[in-house]
């Protein structure tokens, strides 16, 4: 379990409502280890996120401290494997980020990272609080994680796309990269990025949760049913590059490090991938050209076409 707040709550974990009382937490506990010690064939996995759990909610003081966000927290979407990007308290963590002032050269950049995920979100957020009803903050983190998971999950997309763009901003002045490309009919494109390793497409998701790669697709527990991600990424990236006309040199799942086990991964034939899936503490490397194919691209010519023809949602 991380910090994510697409990450299934304490009370999720353990089975109960965030409104049961501590004997009704304590007995949920007792059950969830029993059901899940590898002693008794349980999984060691399941059997760590439930002793988490009861680590954040199992006293007064924790389960106080839990609810109502006073505990410091790294962000969720750390860029790095496990390096903090934004730090502060969990409302900090959730809310968008502030503007960098340092004089670093940064990687041109155009659109809007996370916006529109975040606008699905605040609008989901207040569908589900009561239409009409005002939301003081909506990024407090009571209120956050008293929500429904999908809802909670809408904001991890925000967040994953705007730790993506904060790593590749630190690339440098010799990176373009475009955010929330429309994509027509299949929704948008989360980024494109263009360096001399090529022009790239990205999709940056949080799950809540551990994926694998089975016959082509990225499955697990924590996808929504029909959920097929490679393929709509395939396809959000096949309308852009019929919009544009522009051709990609790889199309890449970005996806928080606690997600899988290894920094990139295949997705299709070795010699012609449909995608990679990559750890977010990777993309430096796969996009510096370590896994890239041969050639490059001639990045004046692509960043011309695209500044004329990219669309934005």
């Amino acid at each position: 379990m991380t910090d994510s707040p697409a990450d299934a709550t304490p009370y999720e974990v353990l089975g109960v409502a965030a409104t049961a009382d501590d004997e009704e937490l304590r007995r949920a506990y007792r059950r969830a280890a029993r059901e899940t010690h590898p002693d008794l064939g349980g999984d060691a996995v399941r059997f760590r996120r439930v002793q988490i759990a009861w680590e954040r909610v199992g006293t007064p003081a924790a389960r106080r401290a839990y609810d109502t966000g006073s505990r410091p927290t790294s962000a969720p979407t750390a860029p790095s494997g496990g390096s903090d990007w934004r730090t502060g308290t969990a409302r900090d963590a959730y809310a968008p980020p502030t503007a960098r002032r340092d004089s670093r050269p940064r990687a041109r950049s155009h659109g809007h990272p996370g916006g529109r995920s975040r606008e699905v979100f605040l609008a989901a957020e207040r569908e589900w609080v009561g239409l009409g009803d005002p939301i003081d903050d909506p990024y407090d983190p009571s209120l956050i994680r008293s929500a429904p998971r999908f809802i909670r999950r809408l904001l991890g997309e925000a967040l994953a796309e705007e730790a993506t763009a904060s790593i590749v901003a630190d690339m440098g002045i010799g990176v373009t990269v475009w955010h929330d490309l429309d994509a027509g009919a299949e929704g948008k494109l989360d980024h494109v990025v263009l360096m001399p390793s090529g022009l790239w497409a990205l999709e940056s998701i949080d799950w809540g949760g551990p994926v694998r790669i089975e016959h082509g697709e990225v499955v697990g527990e924590t996808l929504e049913p029909g959920e097929r991600p490679v393929k709509e990424l395939v396809r959000a990236a096949r309308a852009v590059q019929k919009q544009t006309r522009v051709r990609f040199t790889g199309r890449l799942l970005v996806v928080p490090d606690s997600a899988v086990d290894v920094d990139v991964q295949l997705v299709g034939p070795q010699r012609k991938p449909t995608a990679f899936v990559v750890r977010r503490s990777a993309l430096g490397q796969v996009l510096n050209g370590v896994w890239s194919p041969e050639g490059a691209v001639d990045v004046f010519e692509v960043r011309d076409r695209l500044q004329q023809t990219v669309r934005f949602v």
